[in-house]
């Protein structure tokens, strides 16, 4: 398979139960793929250096996830390459009092990078359709009737309309959003979270809730499924990538970075002709001084 093959762009129904968490299918050589991510992510860094001198376009890279699927090691490894300077990362966690006092996506808006910049959310403003419609957290909700009221479904379908809405405008105010779900498979995760039981230097990352949500996978795969279907547009669409085998990972999010950054094509600024005509004159008086 290709980047295209795990895109949606709402062309498509998205069923997780037919899509691969590695690369078996795709048989891909790994050392290839590999010496492409180093590849990719040297372009990554060529196109950071010209969208933070263009300033006209800003990047906003959503990772979503079950937990165990690679979000923390991605950053690391994909993203690392930034130079920090034009790099702002996001944590989304469970909503604070203050958060849940305004609309759902007045955090969200707090973390809009400036044109130029690159925002990385390591979860994001989708949690509120996720973890909120699993644990049916909007039933306890201090809001008006009118809106707790509603049926379930409505309550949700209107929260998805309301992040593609928000999401076209961001697209129109000079943004791209790349979305990201890291696709594991429930071998997988059981497999590093007993790995972080057995390693002192990862069981930090362990907790007693890991198995609770765990217990949720089918909830969870549902509404998964659900709200990447509910949101995938042209403009801003989903990538759905295997997170079984992290080097394949690393290369899809990769891959879909670049791909992204090329599009917006950024291009340093050109010097002002007044500017232009005076350099031999600037490099006169260097070489005099």
């Amino acid at each position: 398979m290709s980047l295209k093959e795990y895109t949606f762009d709402g062309s498509r129904k998205l069923d997780l139960e037919k899509l691969p968490t590695n690369s078996k299918k795709d048989d891909v050589d790994k050392e290839k793929i590999i010496r492409k991510t180093e590849e990719n992510l040297a372009k990554m860094q060529e196109l950071q250096d010209r969208l933070y001198a263009d300033g006209r376009e800003g990047v906003i890279i959503v990772l979503q996830a079950m937990d165990a699927a690679g979000k923390d090691s991605t950053i690391k490894h994909v993203m690392g390459g930034f130079n920090p300077q034009g790099v702002e990362v996001h944590s989304f966690k469970q909503p604070s009092a203050d958060e849940l006092a305004h609309d759902f996506l007045w955090r969200l808006n707090k973390c809009i990078p400036r044109r130029g910049y690159i925002a990385i959310f390591n979860r994001s403003y989708y949690e509120d359709v996720l973890v909120v419609q699993v644990h049916e957290m909007n039933k306890g909700y201090h809001i008006a009737e009118r809106v707790i009221g509603q049926p379930t479904e409505q309550f949700f379908q209107k929260r998805y309309r309301h992040i593609r809405n928000y999401e076209e405008y961001l697209y129109e105010n000079g943004y791209r959003i790349v979305k990201i779900f890291l696709n594991v498979s429930k071998e997988k995760q059981k497999e590093r979270f007993l790995e972080r039981l057995d390693t002192p230097a990862k069981i930090w990352k362990f907790s007693g809730s890991d198995l609770k949500e765990r217990a949720l996978w089918g909830e969870y795969q549902k509404a998964y499924e659900k709200t990447i279907n509910e949101t995938a547009t042209e403009v801003n669409p989903w990538y759905v990538l295997p997170a079984d085998q992290k080097w394949y990972t690393r290369y899809l999010v990769s891959e879909a970075i670049v791909r992204t950054l090329e599009d917006i094509d950024p291009q340093y600024p050109e010097m002002p002709a007044e500017e232009k005509a005076k350099l031999g004159e600037y490099r006169e008086a260097l070489i005099k001084d």
